[in-house]
C-alpha cells in the first residue's frame, strides 16, 4: 500500500471514530443538579395545547411526566456543547409553547391530555 493511501485511510478512520465519539459523548456529559419536566394536574382554564395524540418517541420527557408526574433527569453540559447535540426537556417545553403561545404562563405550559389539564414545567430539584 502506498504511503499516501495509508495516510488517507488513517485520516478517514480517525475522522469516522471522531464523529462517532462526538455523537455518543454528549449523552455522557452533564454537570449540576438534574432538570425534570413535571406535570401537575390542574383545573385552570384558558387555551391549552392538546397533547393526547403526541408521540412518545418525539416527546419522551412529556410522555413520562404525564404518566409518572416527573420525567427522567437531564443534566446540562459544562460548556453548552451537550445542548446542541441532545434532546432536552427545554426543547419539549419550547415545542409546546410554539404549538400554542397563549398556553404558556409564568414559564409553565397548560396542556390537555385525555380530557385532563396539566401544568407542564421544567424544574431543577435541589438535594
Amino acid at each position: 500500500m502506498r504511503p499516501i493511501t495509508r495516510r488517507v485511510l488513517a485520516l478517514v478512520v480517525l475522522l469516522s471514530v471522531g464523529l462517532l465519539a462526538l455523537g455518543a459523548l454528549p449523552s455522557y456529559l452533564g454537570t449540576g443538579d438534574p432538570y425534570y419536566l413535571t406535570a401537575e394536574e390542574t383545573d385552570a382554564s384558558g387555551p391549552a395545547v392538546n397533547v393526547t395524540d403526541f408521540s412518545g418517541q418525539r416527546y419522551p420527557y412529556l410522555s413520562t411526566a404525564l404518566a409518572e408526574g416527573r420525567s427522567e433527569g437531564y443534566q446540562k453540559g459544562p460548556f453548552g456543547l451537550k445542548e446542541s447535540f441532545t434532546h432536552s426537556p427545554f426543547d419539549e417545553r419550547d415545542a409546546l409553547t410554539t404549538q400554542n403561545p397563549d398556553a404558556e404562563r409564568d414559564g409553565r405550559v397548560l396542556v390537555e391530555y385525555d380530557g385532563t389539564r396539566y401544568w407542564v414545567a421544567v424544574e431543577q430539584v435541589q438535594p
